[in-house]
């Protein structure tokens, strides 16, 4: 049975490690604050030109296009690509301690790997849990495409590009086939939501959407629809990227703060229930020591 110093002792570490955590969870909670409202800021220009440039795609694949006006059609958009090499992009996180956010990550990325059993397969991780996935990879025929670590929690557009570039000139000099991108989407600061999304080729739009050949027939385009695309696809990839990596950084921030918040409140439970314990064996030590003189004293007046 543990002394009475030992609970004490055990009391004092608790209590230091409740401090931590509310610290954590303070600086995480402002660091979250600014991170939500940079991704509501840049939230609405990524999903309006991802719009955008389906329209025009649907717009393009829709006419008959010949000669050179045929062999211009962008790759990026072209969904009927030859079977090569499948590309993912894991966007982590730098750090632990953030509850299950980096875990489910993984979990969806090793679902992603068992569909592509047997398969040529590029890889590239944002993040040092990702950089820690792809080592313990190593040697399983998946080739490390790019790694990019310590960018969180000061995402900037430079990053997006960076990545931009390895990933577009990967999908156009290599022959991938598609590339993927598994991230955390931030939902609310009490949710954070997998997702896995198809970067390029960039898919079509949905059945739900209105046409494009009805919403943009009486618009013409300057200097030419090809050239716009050819201008747009670039800067569309690149954005989405920046997209997904403030998402991904505004959901870790979020998963932080919920997880140190848990923490600090299981600390203090901890806390209170040890004190509770420490003042027992206190006053069950009070009790035996004046049942002892109780007891003496009644043998010396005997």
């Amino acid at each position: 049975m543990p002394s009475l110093m030992d609970v004490r002792r055990k009391i004092k570490s608790v209590a230091a490690t409740e401090q931590i955590t509310k610290a954590m969870q303070m600086v995480a909670a402002a660091r979250m604050r600014r991170s939500q409202s940079t991704i509501l800021s840049a939230r609405p220009f990524a999903l309006k030109m991802e719009e955008l440039v389906r329209h025009l795609a649907e717009i393009q694949e829709g006419e008959d296009l010949s000669g050179a006006e045929s062999d211009a059609f962008h790759p990026f958009l072209d969904d009927r690509r030859p079977a090569g090499r499948h590309a993912l992009v894991l966007v982590t996180g730098d750090k632990g301690l953030c509850g299950a956010f980096n875990a489910n990550l993984l979990r969806r990325s090793v679902e992603w790997l068992r569909e592509h059993a047997g398969q040529k397969i590029c890889l590239a991780v944002v993040g040092r849990k990702g950089r820690e996935f792809l080592r313990r990879l190593k040697g399983s025929g998946i080739e490390a495409l790019y790694e990019l670590a310590g960018i969180f929690p000061r995402v900037s557009y430079a990053h997006a590009e960076l990545l931009g570039k390895v990933l577009m000139d990967a999908y156009l000099e290599r022959g991938l086939s598609d590339v993927t991108v598994i991230y955390n989407e931030f939902k609310s600061i009490a949710q954070q939501q997998v997702v896995r999304y198809r970067l390029l080729p960039i898919p079509p739009p949905s059945a739900q959407e209105p046409s494009a050949r009805r919403r943009y027939r009486d618009l013409s385009y300057e200097p030419g629809r090809l050239e716009l695309l050819a201008a747009l696809l670039p800067r569309y990839v690149k954005g989405q990227l920046y997209r997904i990596l403030l998402e991904s950084q505004a959901a870790e921030l979020a998963a932080r703060m919920n997880a140190m918040d848990a923490a600090s409140k299981n600390a203090k439970d901890l806390r209170e229930a040890l004190k509770l314990d420490l003042n027992r064996r206190r006053q069950a030590g009070i009790t035996r020591e004046i049942a002892e003189l109780v007891g003496g004293a009644e043998a010396l007046v005997s």
